[in-house]
């Protein structure tokens, strides 16, 4: 919430962790202070205490940027530390099989746009983060996009191609320097 005339901002806690954290081979600045308050058992699977599967919380992540993207909202700044998941005991689900939320962060560098390309590139961005935190993610950034491609409807095939586009200019840059 903005009240610009007013100078207020409204801002909410989220009660959870991000999916930075929850995924395999994620890290974050506060990890050991969370080792300290939890048994290990605990921290071998983190996502046991959200009820949710790693399936099951790509087809979340797929469904919410397809929400935004299809009103026309570009993050900017797509990162799983960008992503958190609601506990369970602060939710109260609409759907008995989805006992957390998603919720996207950080919206800084945001902004309107109804362009493919601003899209595919949202999605790259989301794509590169993977790839450089959570190690062999290839088959979880690939459901994100069947469930992506599901909730944005005709609009997947002209991101699709974009998106190829953009990861072809991502890897010449790459090899140029």
């Amino acid at each position: 919430m903005v009240d610009a005339a007013e100078g207020a901002l409204g801002i909410e806690w989220i009660e959870g962790r991000s999916i930075r954290y929850l995924l395999p081979g994620g890290t974050e600045e506060d990890e050991d202070e969370f080792v300290n308050e939890h048994s290990l058992h605990e921290i071998v699977d983190p996502l046991k205490e959200y009820g949710i599967t790693v399936d099951a919380l790509m087809i979340l992540i797929g469904n919410e940027l397809a929400k935004m993207h299809v009103a026309d909202v570009i993050h900017g700044d797509l990162t799983t530390s960008n992503m958190m998941l609601r506990h369970p005991n602060s939710y109260t689900p609409r759907d008995a099989g989805i006992p957390t939320q998603l919720v996207l962060i950080d919206f800084g560098l945001s902004y309107t746009s109804n362009l493919v390309e601003d899209k595919a590139v949202d999605l790259y961005v989301l794509e590169r983060a993977f790839s450089s935190t959570h190690p062999d993610s290839e088959p979880l950034f690939a459901s994100i996009l069947a469930a992506y491609a599901k909730g944005t409807g005709k609009a997947w095939a002209a991101i699709e191609k974009r998106l190829e586009d953009v990861r072809l200019r991502g890897r010449k840059r790459s090899m140029i320097g």
